[in-house]
């Protein structure tokens, strides 16, 4: 049956879970998404995805700033007498008094099959630690860090060329079904939530810049997963001639090089990596320069056997 819901999320991620939602008649009385943000050469403030998605399904629409010690906020849901809360990467922590609001609890969407990959960055760790499975979990949101009461999983698979950009979207559509499911149970009461195992958790925290930084001790099909992992930001990055270079298409390759050593191979460029691996760059971009296929690069710069990235 139709439940009354309060919608938090913000990416793109979430934007599939709130039309599914829509589409299959429950009652969503407000989405709340943060606050428009500057973007672009001109710092024009931009909707987010959730929030351009809620004004095409003529959605109330809430962003505050602060939400913990909000209380005309607070006055405001608690009027809706939401059913339940949705979460889906909202981008801040659910105050207890959220928690404490609905009868079916605040319900969050994580792109994990937890308690693996807890925290800010799913299904980036997930490929960039090579995982060939990830899937998606439906949690009741806690105080923790994604250690709430598990409800629903479903496994998803990653393909050897998956990048976290490729994977996202096919994760996002599974979930909004599974998100769906996960009220029709709760609703019906067939759902029994499970504790995680605390002790096989792993994290996934933000990335950050340096998490980018190509790092030749490691094997090339590490490297790779890495390269995957991490796009698009931070992407994989190192020096050349003392400039930033972005490797932007990389391949692994069996061949013996020293590590972070340059080998020209007719219009092929490796790079040597840890275990006599190394890694074929194919497309790349230097400092200030566009991007460019290895081919192109080679006749540009030039570059030496023996030649050392890194510095």
């Amino acid at each position: 049956m139709p439940l009354d819901l309060v919608f938090c999320g913000t990416p793109q991620f979430a934007v599939p879970a709130l039309e599914k939602l829509s589409a299959a008649g429950h009652r969503i009385h407000l989405v709340v998404t943060q606050p428009d943000r500057p973007k672009g050469r001109g710092l024009e403030l931009v909707a987010s995805p959730v929030k351009q998605s809620a004004q095409k399904l003529n959605l109330p629409i809430a962003q505050p700033d602060r939400i913990k010690t909000n209380n005309e906020f607070r006055a405001q849901l608690t009027a809706i007498k939401p059913d339940a809360i949705i979460v889906v990467g909202y981008g801040r922590i659910i105050p207890q008094w959220m928690l404490d609001l609905p009868p079916l609890g605040n319900i969050n969407l994580h792109a994990s099959l937890l308690p693996k990959y807890r925290g800010a960055a799913p299904i980036q760790w997930a490929v960039a630690n090579g995982d060939a499975i990830t899937g998606n979990t439906t949690m009741h949101i806690d105080a923790g860090l994604d250690t709430g009461d598990v409800l629903l999983q479903r496994e998803f698979p990653i393909q050897p060329d998956d990048t976290a950009e490729t994977l996202a979207p096919p994760l996002a559509d599974m979930g909004a079904y599974l998100l769906v499911e996960t009220l029709a149970g709760l609703d019906a009461r067939t759902i029994q939530p499970r504790k995680q195992d605390d002790s096989s958790a792993t994290l996934a925290p933000i990335l950050k810049k340096e998490d980018g930084l190509i790092d030749f001790s490691r094997s090339a099909i590490e490297i790779y997963n890495r390269l995957r992992g991490f796009q698009p930001w931070p992407g994989a990055y190192t020096k050349f001639r003392g400039k930033n270079l972005q490797v932007l298409n990389a391949r692994p390759v069996k061949e013996s090089i020293p590590p972070a050593e340059l080998k020209v191979i007719g219009d092929r460029l490796l790079a040597g990596c840890a275990q006599n691996t190394s890694l074929e760059l194919i497309d790349v971009q230097l400092e200030g320069k566009k991007r460019t296929s290895a081919k192109d690069f080679l006749h540009g710069y030039r570059p030496k056997d023996q030649e050392k990235l890194g510095s």
